[in-house]
């Protein structure tokens, strides 16, 4: 930690200390059996949320640890270290709450915080569509104006948390004909009208339910607009930067944890009577791993200095999304490779990893629109 030249104290080793803990003996132990049945406790969300791992970076003014970004990013870093993938706190404590935090009422602030804070409350946020991934301004789920507030009616795809939220960020537009009306509605998923569709068949990150999510009529008060209608595109633009560096702080710290596990494997498996570390393609591998690892940690910390310092660009942002995630790619598939065919088997974390790398380049816009936010940055939008 001492060796990243970032403003970290005591207090974020000591919470470090204690999110490794945690992972170890309410987490790993767990992962397997949450892997089979396709969701995770709420008994261990209770327990995150006991230990500060839930909301890191929300003020105890709100309910929340008090810390700052830099322990969200050791969550983050911590449970990534150890292939964790299950658990949605990323996605409710990075996602969901900084909506809140940043745009919600008072009342909102002290009805929904605190218990997110605690694991009471688990949190999603539902912008993905079937005809609507990365053109939000497409999406067709809309909210109609009624007596005392809204009908929210549609259908929302792919929600991580989908399947075990209490409480929904829910991406509307107020006026079909308008690309730019969409609105952000606090949902209660105990309202009459919200249905949760089946928990979907993903590749990998078996633990982590994601889901379909349908609203019929579904009535959410005016005090339940998160800012003021029409807002919502702005208000999703505005958490962007800080998501995608999130993202990519994951990445760096899955590519790191594959470098050990094949560095570890490479040395105690034998091939031809001598280690496999012996082979002249082993060390060029390895080699090439930990050159991807180095740069990327250079990126992502000097990404995480500019956030701090609020200097963090919006395309600087989408560059490291576009890296790490094409970086972590190419160091799983290598540590899989090096572990050969039992790299191949659930039972090695590498497998899993290996995996989980493919949907970094998808999720948080995919790395398709990276590169054009990028290059329009470069030379403008172009006619077409």
């Amino acid at each position: 930690m001492s060796k990243r030249n970032l403003p970290f104290q005591e207090e974020h080793q000591i919470y470090q200390d204690q999110i490794e803990r945690f992972a170890l003996e309410e987490l790993l132990p767990n992962e397997a059996r949450w892997e089979d049945q396709g969701f995770v406790d709420r008994d261990a969300w209770l327990k995150a949320g006991a230990n500060g791992l839930l909301c890191p970076s929300m003020s105890d003014e709100h309910g929340g640890p008090g810390g700052d970004f830099l322990h969200a990013v050791l969550m983050i870093e911590g449970l990534a270290r150890h292939g964790i993938s299950g658990p949605g706190f990323f996605i409710h404590s990075e996602m969901v709450t900084p909506y809140i935090i940043k745009f919600g009422t008072a009342e909102q602030k002290a009805r929904w915080l605190p218990r997110m804070a605690s694991g009471e409350v688990i949190g999603a946020v539902a912008m993905t569509e079937p005809g609507a991934g990365s053109d939000l301004r497409s999406m067709r789920t809309n909210a109609t104006r009624t007596e005392g507030g809204w009908l929210i009616n549609g259908q929302k795809v792919f929600i991580s948390n989908g399947q075990t939220s209490d409480l929904v960020v829910v991406a509307a537009k107020t006026d079909l004909a308008d690309k730019n009306s969409i609105t952000l509605f606090l949902v209660d998923t105990t309202t009459k009208g919200f249905q949760r569709g089946r928990n979907l068949e993903k590749v990998g990150i078996h633990g982590q339910d994601t889901s379909e999510l349908f609203f019929e009529n579904v009535f959410v008060p005016d005090d339940s607009v998160l800012g003021q209608p029409g807002d919502g595109f702005k208000q999703l633009m505005h958490g962007l930067a800080r998501e995608r560096l999130s993202i990519a702080i994951g990445c760096q710290a899955k590519a790191e944890a594959a470098l050990k596990w094949t560095t570890d494997y490479v040395q105690q498996r034998e091939i031809f009577g001598a280690p496999l570390s012996d082979m002249q393609n082993t060390r060029f591998t390895l080699a090439e791993m930990q050159t991807d690892v180095e740069v990327g940690r250079s990126f992502v910390d000097d990404m995480l200095r500019q956030y701090l310092d609020s200097k963090l660009e919006p395309t600087r942002a989408a560059m490291g999304k576009l890296w790490l995630t094409e970086m972590l790619g190419r160091v799983a598939d290598k540590g899989l490779q090096m572990h050969g065919g039992w790299g191949y088997m659930r039972e090695f974390p590498i497998s899993r990893l290996w995996v989980a790398a493919r949907i970094e380049r998808i999720l948080g816009g995919s790395n398709e629109v990276m590169k054009e936010i990028i290059g329009r940055s470069l030379v403008g939008r172009g006619k077409s």
